[in-house]
């Protein structure tokens, strides 16, 4: 069988990806060959692209997608050709018509998520299910400070601390996606390009601070960050847009007993257990209209490096997916 796949033959800017047709082979055990519906387009996918996540070249990438399963392994017992799936994380690879994937990665997808709702959630929510539930326990009445309120897992996220009963602020650049953040469970929107953000936080919280951050930007946000939180507070870098967060001296937290975690959803999602579960929260959490999948962009796989160049240059808002 022959597929269209984005293949990368050496890190770098977008212009490294290249559309390229190969030939899959039958899923071999463990596996499940998955016709792939809609892709989740990540800032992961990113990293994984311009080598700040190091990679051996050439190597696909994409780390979600949901489709229809086609055949299965000799030994897959738990899954059957037609069966609705999708899947989250595991090696790059998910930018593709068709691909072999490990059946225990595979999550069934329930009638009422569809195949688009799934591509396009279940990395960013099942990150947001480990950040507030597990990283740091988010509980009701408390300040959270989250960074690109207006992106993908920045939706997900105020609408999920909403449902919580947090009191969300979020980090937005401009009138638009301050509006839209607003729209998506936050009660504040500080503007990072007109506003002091510490200054603002320290105001709304009555000089207290706020109980946990978490910032997804990484190196120009460091300093902001730790200003923002109140004693024994919690810095919760899971990302870095602009570049890796700088190292952390031990007397930088000690003056207000802080502390610092950088955790990654491979870790919180390392079981199948634990993978099934969180998924099942999200799905449940869009179930109940707790959280909506927002989906402002659609790009076909073969515009694949023009998503990258949206994405990274901040045109893009709630979530996106590529179409094979």
């Amino acid at each position: 069988m022959k597929s269209r796949v984005i293949r990368v033959s050496r890190q770098g800017d977008p212009s490294v990806m290249d559309l390229v047709t190969v030939e899959i082979a039958p899923p071999g055990p463990g596996q499940a060959l998955v016709r792939h519906t809609a892709i989740g387009l990540n800032y992961l996918d990113v990293y994984h692209r311009s080598g700040q996540v190091s990679l051996p070249v050439p190597t696909g990438i994409g780390a979600e997608a949901a489709g229809i399963v086609e055949a299965v392994g000799g030994d897959v017992s738990e899954l059957n050709p037609g069966d609705r799936v999708a899947y989250a994380g595991g090696a790059p690879g998910s930018y593709a018509e068709y691909r072999n994937v490990v059946a225990d990665r595979l999550v069934t997808l329930p009638d009422t998520i569809s195949d688009e709702q799934a591509a396009a959630v279940m990395l960013k929510g099942m990150t947001v299910e480990y950040l507030l539930n597990r990283t740091y326990p988010v509980r009701s009445g408390e300040f959270v400070l989250f960074y690109a309120a207006a992106g993908g897992v920045g939706s997900i996220a105020g609408q999920w601390g909403r449902a919580l009963g947090a009191r969300m602020i979020g980090i937005a650049g401009g009138a638009d996606k301050r509006a839209l953040a607003l729209e998506h469970g936050y009660e504040v929107v500080i503007d990072r390009n007109r506003e002091d953000v510490a200054k603002r936080v320290m105001e709304l919280t009555g000089d207290q601070g706020v109980p946990v951050v978490y910032d997804s930007a990484g190196k120009d946000t460091f300093d902001q960050s730790i200003k923002c939180l109140a004693p024994r507070g919690y810095f919760v870098s899971f990302g870095s847009t602009t570049g890796p967060v700088p190292p952390v001296a031990p007397s930088t937290l000690a003056a207000a007993s802080l502390y610092f975690t950088r955790p990654t959803l491979g870790t919180y999602t390392a079981s199948r257990e634990d993978r099934l579960a969180s998924a099942e929260q999200v799905f449940s959490m869009v179930e109940k209209g707790d959280i909506t999948v927002d989906i402002r962009q659609r790009y076909p796989l073969a515009d694949a490096v023009q998503a990258h160049r949206d994405l990274e240059a901040g045109n893009t808002t709630g979530s996106s997916i590529l179409t094979p």
